[in-house]
């Protein structure tokens, strides 16, 4: 139940963070909590369905589903590459706008097209 509270907290977070918070890096480092949080939720999920290692050894029956956990490490390096790409897009944007501020940056986009 603990576990499951502490999930709930970090995918709060994550989602919370890409909401409202202006600042961009913010943005991605929420999106990387969220990330971090799903992977930990699956894992956790599919450690529910056993209660020894998937080892195949001599009496032990009731293993853990290894399919999640080999899905996870999947998402772990997509996760990893959407947040480089997504600091990168950040970087950019910085180099032409000057700032990481979303609002800002949508003043300066409006005023140029004036």
């Amino acid at each position: 139940m603990l576990a499951a509270v502490i999930i709930l907290l970090l995918i709060l977070v994550g989602i919370g963070g890409i909401i409202l918070t202006d600042n961009l890096i913010k943005k991605v480092m929420s999106l990387s909590i969220l990330n971090s949080a799903l992977v930990i939720l699956f894992v956790w999920g599919g450690s529910l369905s056993g209660s020894e290692a998937p080892i195949l050894l001599v009496g032990v029956r009731d293993i853990v589903d290894p399919l999640p956990q080999a899905v996870m490490l999947t998402a772990i390096v997509i996760g990893i590459c959407v947040t480089a790409v997504a600091l990168a897009i950040v970087l950019r944007i910085y180099k032409h706008w000057g700032t990481v501020s979303r609002q800002r940056i949508e003043e300066l986009a409006k005023n140029s097209d004036d």
